[in-house]
């Protein structure tokens, strides 16, 4: 008996270590360290190149390592934190296809980079993969690519890498993000169910779509799913402000043209408070006006707000 609590302490100890989510990082000092403390390196493209990689190191490196393929407890127990690396995740991969679609291109027709084009499907290789091979090998590989790619930025011999800093490629990558955003907006709300008018065809009178569906739904995330749904959007967003205080400095000029920075920046302070310290144990899912707080719904309102800022700077950036 006294072997069984021994191990049952240790593995909660390991699991509350294993839970620690990274500190938000220093984009600039982040870049200065990858390019060997050599400012003339920074060059365009290189920080957001530099925090993608650092984002994707402490995805693997950070306290347990990646966990989402634990096969032994602690982590074959924890749901949270794999939760958490999945939104990481899903940040990471939008990124890299922007970077491989459009940052790096100069027109549709133009080459692909040739590190972009072999890191992007690394990031998209299966996120749960214990081994034959692991998750964490194939994502080291797409780091070593990108690490390849922000090398050959960075030296004027290598006039093939390139990243264009222009209103059109930011605005590709704002609107994926936008989507997700309202993607993990939507999935916060569902956390206290709510009936909802079908609007899946609104706005076009000649919109079809392939199943039929009913025009009142009933849309509710199941129980056991809401404290997945809240690490999931807490680490993606984690993610997405470290990317966009890069995308502030590789984009300023862009951004200053057009009168936007200020917009971004406010983005940013709207989804910092997402990183604020959950002082519950469990996440909590009362409703509206309730005893008890609702995480979800708190969480749901700093990505809501973010999204509409979002919008708002895409429509800036459309404009001349």
């Amino acid at each position: 008996m006294p072997i069984i609590v021994a191990i049952f302490l240790i593995l909660s100890g390991l699991s509350i270590y294993f839970s620690d989510e990274p500190a938000l990082l220093d984009v600039r000092q982040v870049a200065l360290q990858k390019a060997g403390g050599n400012p003339d390196k920074l060059v365009t493209g290189y920080m957001t190149t530099a925090t993608l990689v650092r984002v994707s190191e402490i995805l693997l490196d950070k306290n347990g390592g990646y966990i989402s393929n634990d096969k032994l407890p602690p982590g074959l127990f924890m749901d949270n934190m794999p939760s958490w690396e999945f939104g990481v995740v899903v940040q990471m991969r939008d990124l890299a296809r922007s970077l491989r679609n459009d940052m790096s291109r100069s027109q549709s027709q133009s080459f692909e980079d040739k590190d972009l084009a072999k890191a992007e499907p690394q990031f998209n290789f299966n996120s749960n993969s214990w081994i034959f091979p692991s998750t964490e090998k194939e994502y080291a590989k797409g780091i070593v690519h990108l690490e390849k790619y922000m090398q050959r930025l960075a030296d004027p011999s290598q006039q093939n890498a390139q990243f264009f800093s222009r209103a059109d490629n930011l605005r590709e990558w704002l609107n994926i993000v936008g989507k997700r955003l309202g993607s993990y907006s939507h999935r916060l709300r569902s956390s206290i169910g709510q009936e909802r008018v079908n609007t899946d065809l609104a706005g076009d009178s000649a919109a079809t779509k392939s199943t039929p569906t009913k025009s009142q739904l009933m849309v509710k995330t199941p129980w056991l799913k809401i404290d997945n749904e809240f690490y999931e959007a807490r680490g993606a967003c984690w993610a997405l402000i470290n990317f966009l205080k890069a995308i502030e400095v590789d984009f300023s000029e862009t951004l200053q043209k057009k009168n936007a920075l200020v917009s971004l920046r406010q983005i940013i302070r709207e989804l910092e408070p997402t990183q604020n310290t959950v002082w519950s144990p469990v996440i909590l899912n009362g409703s509206g006006f309730a005893l008890f707080a609702n995480h979800s719904l708190v969480m749901a309102s700093y990505i809501s707000r973010a999204n509409s800022a979002i919008i708002d700077l895409n429509n800036l950036l459309a404009e001349g």
